[in-house]
């Protein structure tokens, strides 16, 4: 698993930044990302991928312990679709 601090220390690392400047990068990269789909944007990375804002509807699902019957609310959820080059690197 990476966290955001080892990717932070990466780019400090490749790019002579301090680790404060690099987890500053990250840090608003992933910002930005969350600004945008708040708004209801869609994020495109080129060789990357997308971010896109997707509404979920109310639903009625059950309860596993009693069997009872509840309401989901309807709700907003972020998806995210690779781009063909990073699947491609995944199949390599």
């Amino acid at each position: 698993m990476t966290t955001t601090n080892e990717i932070a220390d990466k780019i400090a690392a490749d790019h002579q930044l301090t680790k404060a400047q690099g987890k500053a990068i990250v840090e608003a990269v992933f910002g930005a990302i969350t600004a945008a789909a708040t708004a209801g944007s869609e994020t495109s990375i080129p060789g990357f991928g997308k971010f896109k804002v997707k509404d979920t509807p109310e639903r009625e699902a059950r309860n596993p312990a009693t069997g009872a019957t509840i309401k989901v609310a309807a709700a907003k959820k972020v998806t995210f679709t690779p781009a063909k080059a990073l699947k491609d690197a995944l199949n390599k």
